[in-house]
């Protein structure tokens, strides 16, 4: 091959390269429009239904009075003080219980699918736990911490912890045993298989689990405020409720998702730094796009 055509071929391969990422800008810029287009669709369409009397505004409320209320909470605060300390309890609540969840599950996943014994005896303990109503778990945390945050963390915890816990379990169970073979040959202690071997393993399984556990347990903490709490979003939620006041829910609705959608971010940030040795699939999606 001469220098001319070796040339030729990494020209060839840089236009290609640059094709693909324009490709893949103009499907993101698209996917966007659409997006924005259907929200506008629809908050469009709610805002004209209830100025038209189409729908009735005291039940449905609308998004300019969404709005004017998000605009009363964040300037002039709430009925138990300003939104940014009810914003916080909430998000206490949820990251305590996401981590202790998180902890809880992944220790005891791990411990479960590497001991085969350990996972025969806890198995109807587990399940049955699980069945329980998550509603139900609210209202004895309650009973058991009162309305301060406790019970709220608890509850978050409980959801965390088994969406967590299958994860870890399963992914344990899928680790290669021909890798662990090979450690315990080459004289590794139970402890370092577990941490060097098993652990890495599994942790695309762990990591998987985290985007819909941080929404558990924002749930939890929600779910437990708007059965009874001092401060949260979910006991805006519930006053809202109590005083038929439709915008007041669904603003909270709207301050909620916002902060899904961060944790989200988040989370995607953290699952991208810690699995970065896997193989990037930006080529083969910028193939088929």
């Amino acid at each position: 091959m001469t220098l001319t055509s070796l040339t030729h071929d990494l020209v060839d391969e840089a236009a290609l390269l640059r094709a693909a990422r324009a490709r893949v800008r103009r499907r993101r810029l698209l996917v966007l429009a659409a997006q924005l287009v259907l929200v506008a669709l629809v908050l469009g369409g709610w805002q004209l239904g209830a100025a038209q009397g189409w729908l009735d505004s005291f039940t449905y409320g609308s998004p300019s009075g969404v709005a004017g209320q998000l605009r009363v909470w964040f300037t002039e605060g709430t009925a138990t003080g300003s939104i940014w300390r009810n914003i916080g309890v909430t998000m206490q609540e949820t990251v305590f219980g996401f981590l202790l969840g998180t902890g809880g599950g992944v220790v005891l996943g791990i411990a479960l699918g590497r001991v085969r014994m350990l996972a025969d005896i806890a198995a109807p303990f587990i399940k049955a736990a699980n069945s329980v109503p998550r509603i139900v778990l609210g209202s004895v945390f309650i009973i058991w911490f009162g309305l301060g945050p406790s019970g709220k963390i608890a509850l978050a915890t409980v959801l965390v912890f088994f969406s967590v816990f299958f994860n870890a379990f399963q992914g344990t169970r899928e680790v290669d045993q021909h890798l662990v073979a090979n450690a315990r040959i080459l004289g590794a202690s139970p402890w370092r298989v577990t941490t060097q071997v098993v652990l890495p393993s599994a942790m695309t399984w762990i990591v998987a689990s985290l985007h819909s556990a941080f929404g558990f347990a924002l749930i939890g903490a929600i779910v437990g405020e708007i059965l009874g709490a001092q401060y949260g979003l979910g006991q805006l939620i519930a006053q809202a409720q109590g005083s038929f006041n439709a915008n007041g829910i669904y603003a909270g609705t709207v301050v909620i998702a916002v902060l899904a959608l961060l944790a989200e971010w988040l989370v995607t940030r953290f699952e991208q730094r810690v699995l970065r040795w896997r193989p990037s699939q930006a080529g083969s999606h910028a193939t088929q796009i």
